[in-house]
């Protein structure tokens, strides 16, 4: 095992993102919480600091890159190889949920933060780095634009079951259950109808036949 003084800023930040995570319940996304979690893992506070200078987005980040390493282990492209893909996506956004259980202050604490106009870029760029890992452990290997859309709506959902997750008072959080299974659903009611619809034979995408097809619906 590699000595906490042996560590990179980066390994430092996924060390300690879980038990930052865990302080950040009592002390907010705060130095204070990152001292705490240097002082429980052996770290430097100093290095710790320095580490989180860019302060609260830089702990979040960190977090959830955490959790999706943790997800990577947990479930691998080969253990998902024989679920649908349906079931490849429900599995791994009920592993982050799992994940977040019990951390439900330190994540509503998280989501103002990250709602700040001055933070909604890198947000955007979490989430998606988020989806994409998702999508790729998935086995998704598109290259168009459905590569886009897909890692776009996977994003939507995931922050939008968040949001139902944090306040969930449910027994098991079986309202979030729900409110997941709805959305996956969705999207894959119209992922198939989006290839039904760009179907191998129309070679290029046209407006004209889309509106067609609205006005004059088969």
């Amino acid at each position: 095992m590699t000595a906490a003084a042996d560590l990179s800023l980066a390994q430092v930040r996924l060390a300690l993102a879980a038990d930052i995570a865990a302080g950040a319940a009592f002390d907010g996304w705060s130095m204070a919480a990152v001292a705490d979690a240097a002082d429980l893992a052996g770290v430097d506070r100093h290095v710790a600091a320095l580490a989180f200078a860019d302060g609260p987005m830089a702990m979040i980040a960190a977090w959830i890159a955490q959790i999706d390493a943790a997800m990577a282990r947990e479930w691998p492209a080969e253990r998902l190889a024989s679920l649908s893909v349906r079931e490849r996506i429900s599995q791994l956004l009920r592993f982050r949920l799992t994940a977040l259980a019990g951390h439900e202050e330190s994540l509503r604490r998280a989501l103002a933060i990250m709602a700040m106009p001055q933070n909604l870029t890198k947000t955007l760029r979490l989430s998606w780095a988020s989806a994409d890992a998702m999508w790729a452990l998935a086995g998704d290997r598109a290259a168009d634009f459905n590569h886009y859309t897909k890692r776009t709506t996977l994003a939507a959902i995931y922050a939008a079951t968040l949001a139902v997750f944090v306040d969930d008072t449910s027994a098991g959080k079986a309202d979030t259950q729900a409110f997941l299974d709805r959305r996956i659903a969705g999207v894959m009611r119209f992922e198939k109808a989006k290839a039904q619809f760009f179907r191998k034979d129309s070679q290029h995408f046209s407006p004209v036949r889309l509106l067609g097809r609205l006005r004059y619906p088969a």
